[in-house]
C-alpha cells in the first residue's frame, strides 16, 4: 500500500477473546485496507471473520490494540462504516422506503420529506424505482438484498461492510447479485469488505482476497486476484483464476483436516 495514503481501515495489534472462551480468536492483528478497494474475507465457519466486522463497527471491543478508519480510532464514533448482515432485516411492517430510510432517522435532523426523497433515490440507483411503498415481504430475495444495500448507502459511509449478504438466495439470483454489487462498487467507490464462504464469490468480486489461514487469527493472508476491473463471469475460466481457485480451497481444506 502507498505510505502516502490514508488507510480506508487499519488493525494495529487488535485481539479479541469471547468471554465463554479461553483464548484470544483474534490474537495481536495487524492490516490494513486501502480507500477504494473490494477485499473478500475467507475462512472457515466459526474461525473469526464476523468477530473482525463486529469489532470494526463497534459491537465488539478489543481487548487491546487500536482499530482506525480513515486515519482515526472508531473508539466512541459513530456513522465511519455501513454495516449488512446476512439476513436482510427489513421490518415487515414498514413500507421499504421507510427501511431504507432508517439510517437518516437514527441520524436525525431529516423531515419526513427529506427521508424518503433520499431513500426513493437510492431506491432508484440500486434498480427499486417504484418499489418504496410497497412492504418488504412483496420482494423476491434480490430485490430485498437491493434494499438492504441501498440501507446501508444511505449510511454515508465511505466504509462498507458486508457479511454473507448473497448467501441465502439461490445460484442464479447470486451471481446476479454479484455482477450488480461490482457495477455499484464501481460507480460509487466505496471501500467494500466482504466476507464470504464461497472462494469462486471472493475471486469475481475481489481485487485481493484475505484469507483467514488459522484460528487464532494472526494474520490475514492477502492474495492479489489477477483479473483486471470492470471484468464478467468469463475470467472465471483463466488458468491463472482456476489454479488460484484450487489454491484457496487446499488453503481452507487445511484448517479442517479435509
Amino acid at each position: 500500500m502507498d505510505t502516502g495514503t490514508v488507510s480506508a481501515l487499519e488493525f494495529e495489534n487488535v485481539s479479541y477473546q469471547y468471554p465463554s472462551e479461553d483464548f484470544d480468536i483474534v490474537d495481536n492483528l495487524s492490516f490494513q485496507v486501502e480507500p477504494g478497494s473490494f477485499h473478500c474475507i475467507i475462512g472457515v465457519s466459526g474461525c473469526g471473520k464476523s468477530t473482525i466486522f463486529r469489532m470494526t463497527n463497534g459491537l465488539l471491543t478489543p481487548k487491546h490494540g487500536v482499530i482506525r478508519v480513515d486515519g482515526a480510532s472508531v473508539a466512541g464514533r459513530k456513522g465511519y462504516c455501513g454495516y449488512m448482515p446476512q439476513k436482510d432485516l427489513l421490518f415487515p411492517w414498514r413500507p421499504v422506503w421507510e427501511n431504507v430510510a432508517l439510517p437518516l432517522e437514527v441520524k436525525g435532523g431529516f423531515s419526513k420529506q427529506e427521508r424518503r426523497a433520499q431513500a426513493e433515490a437510492a431506491l432508484e440507483d440500486v434498480g427499486l424505482s417504484g418499489c418504496g411503498d410497497k412492504l418488504p415481504q412483496e420482494l423476491s430475495g434480490g430485490m430485498r438484498q437491493r434494499a438492504a444495500f441501498a440501507r446501508t448507502m444511505l449510511t454515508g459511509s465511505n466504509l462498507l461492510l458486508l457479511d454473507e449478504p448473497f448467501s441465502a438466495l439461490d445460484f442464479l439470483t447470486r451471481i446476479s447479485m454479484q455482477e450488480w454489487l461490482l457495477s455499484q462498487w464501481q460507480k460509487h467507490q466505496k471501500t467494500i469488505l466482504f466476507i464470504t464462504h464461497d472462494v469462486e464469490e471472493a475471486l469475481f468480486l475481489s481485487q485481493s482476497v484475505l484469507v483467514v489461514a488459522s484460528t487464532p487469527i494472526h494474520t490475514l493472508t492477502d492474495i492479489p486476484v489477477p483479473a483486471p476491473v470492470p471484468r464478467d463471469r468469463s475470467c472465471l475460466k483463466d488458468p491463472a483464476m482456476v489454479e488460484l481457485k484450487e489454491q484457496l480451497i487446499s488453503m481452507l481444506r487445511k484448517q479442517v483436516g479435509v
